[in-house]
């Protein structure tokens, strides 16, 4: 286990080194002076000339990667061009809206979609079962932003239970405020993904009726629905892992449209603003760690696996 766990480690340090070179290249090729682009039509050449000499831009540019991905090793991922703010500082400040918002619809698609995708598989060729596949089909297929405005309209201004928009300034000293606030967008993102994962939830759950050894469990005394949850269920869990582990990538960019439309101040939300304001250091800087989420729960899936499978701990 631990030599498979090096394996898959040395694999996500390959995995970041890859995306912080496309990180990098991506934000130094961009068509025109750079650090005009950054600096604004009407910046003076001395505003030119700081903007080159803090991103390295006279430098080749294999020195000018070495000089950024040095400081990111060393926990100095540069300051703003705007307010001149350790990027570093302003992520983990976004981090603490972001990644709870992520954790918390990831944990709403959970629950939606495993008993709903048991229950439809379960029900197959019933009223019952039609009715939830058809339903999860139309949600799956509702784009985030209408979704957000639909239960904003619903929760927000008809009945008044949620805010509509904004965050606590105390953040987390006030847990019952920020989770008020979270709810919301975090039910927007985890309703649409937790309908695409009650699919893959249904086709896992009818395969593993079909197994022999629920077939032979069920034989031996127990119920269908108890054999499936006590032989069934941890087979299942691998698949359904598997793709929340793809759907991080999902939720993440749901996270970006999100945070606008709810007003959270989280990393979403200051990447699109960074963008638009040309701030290059920071939206390396963002990009870099939103990326890193991503495989780090790759990896996570990975060992999970190894985990749950006893097949797969046996294997070298």
């Amino acid at each position: 286990m631990i030599r498979y766990a090096l394996t898959r480690l040395d694999l996500l340090v390959v995995g970041l080194f890859v995306a912080s070179v496309l990180i990098f290249l991506t934000l130094r090729v961009l068509p025109g002076d750079v650090a005009q682009l950054i600096a604004g039509a009407d910046s003076t050449p001395a505003q030119l000339a700081a903007v080159r000499a803090q991103l390295h831009l006279g430098d080749p540019l294999p020195a000018q990667y070495a000089a950024w991905i040095g400081g990111v090793l060393h926990g100095d991922f540069g300051s703003s061009l705007i307010t001149g703010s350790p990027v570093l500082g302003e992520l983990a400040q976004k981090a603490q809206v972001t990644i709870p918002l992520g954790l918390l619809a990831m944990a709403i698609a959970l629950v939606i979609a495993v008993p709903l995708g048991v229950l439809s598989a379960t029900l197959r060729g019933r009223a019952g079962g039609t009715a939830i596949n058809v339903a999860s089909q139309a949600v799956a297929a509702v784009p985030v932003v209408w979704a957000g405005m639909m239960l904003v309209v619903v929760f927000a201004i008809w009945l008044g239970w949620l805010p509509a928009q904004g965050f606590p300034r105390a953040g987390w000293h006030q847990p019952g405020l920020a989770l008020r606030a979270l709810l919301l967008p975090a039910v927007t993102i985890g309703v649409v993904e937790g309908a695409v994962l009650l699919r893959f939830v249904r086709s896992a759950t009818l395969q593993a009726i079909g197994q022999d050894f629920v077939r032979t469990a069920a034989a031996k005394g127990l119920t269908r629905t108890q054999a499936l949850i006590r032989h069934g269920l941890p087979n299942m869990a691998l698949s359904v892992i598997t793709v929340l582990g793809l759907q991080v990538a999902g939720i993440i960019v749901g996270a970006v449209v999100i945070e606008q439309l709810f007003s959270l101040p989280g990393i979403g939300r200051m990447l699109v603003t960074d963008v638009g304001n040309r701030d290059l250091v920071k939206v390396q800087g963002e990009l870099l760690v939103l990326t890193g989420f991503v495989l780090v729960v790759g990896f996570l899936v990975d060992l999970l696996h190894r985990v749950i499978d006893p097949r797969q701990r046996e294997a070298v």
